[in-house]
């Protein structure tokens, strides 16, 4: 059955039936929508932003699920897109990514069950940006498709790295990996993907912005336009340098030219 159908009163009729004990079995995952309703309701770490505790559940159960995170931000859900954008917010709020032998494995987490899927490039996708003003200060904020929101500080930056459409571990494009993209030769972001057998064997550099919890969000293509309007470009030893503030701190990106 595809989640992406179930009605909210399907949801709330299962919050009663959600399991307190480990579960063991992938029919466990029908109860995944009442445990995505409680994330829901619950008080998360950000003002209208339900996270919760993931660092606290140390479930021991693990299954695979068909659900990939595509490289243009979309989710996809036993070969269909998901369209309802709410129920794909919701499980963002329980994205975990883990490091494992040298692998970034990326799950659902619950506190029952872990749930592995998996993700072409970044877990998350930045849309939106503004300048925000508080205490005399200036920052910029950025806001994801499926609703966190991040402030460009040195807690959360943004940097250059380089992404093979065409390689076989696509999750590895979340490790830091600077060496390759200063070898890149060129800026890409979220909607240029969206012709992957144009782009099957190219190595571009894109912008990611860290979330939470060791999640990259891209920076898509529109909202890296707007930064360049915002922010201050020069040049430099043939490269482009964009300088951005926020928080009272400069913070520059050298981007490679063709």
């Amino acid at each position: 059955m595809n989640k992406d159908n179930n009605s909210t009163e399907d949801i709330h009729e299962r919050i009663a039936e959600a399991p307190t004990s480990k579960t063991s079995s992938l029919g466990s995952l029908d109860n995944l929508d009442a445990l995505s309703q409680y994330i829901k309701s619950a008080k998360g770490t950000r003002e209208g932003r339900a996270i919760p505790p993931l660092e606290k559940w140390h479930p021991e159960d693990i299954v695979d699920m068909d659900l990939t995170i595509k490289a243009n931000g979309e989710w996809w859900h036993e070969g269909g897109k998901m369209t309802r954008e709410s129920l794909v917010s919701l499980f963002a709020t329980i994205l975990w990514k883990e490091e494992n032998n040298g692998i970034t494995e990326y799950f659902l987490k619950t506190p029952v069950q872990k749930i592995r899927i998996q993700v072409e490039d970044a877990p998350l996708l930045i849309n939106d940006v503004g300048i925000v003003h508080e205490d005399d200060m200036s920052w910029l904020e950025f806001t994801t498709t499926t609703g966190d929101v991040v402030r460009l500080d040195d807690e959360h930056p943004i940097v250059l790295k380089a992404y093979n459409s065409n390689k076989s571990d696509s999750n590895d494009s979340d490790s830091n990996n600077s060496d390759k993209a200063n070898q890149a030769n060129q800026v890409s972001t979220a909607d240029d993907v969206a012709d992957s057998q144009e782009l099957a064997s190219t190595e571009q550099v894109r912008p990611y912005m860290m979330v939470r919890n060791g999640l990259t969000a891209l920076i898509g293509r529109n909202t890296f336009y707007h930064l360049t309007e915002i922010g201050a470009l020069s040049e430099d030893n043939g490269k482009t340098i964009l300088t951005l503030q926020s928080g009272g701190q400069s913070y520059s990106l050298s981007m490679p030219t063709d």
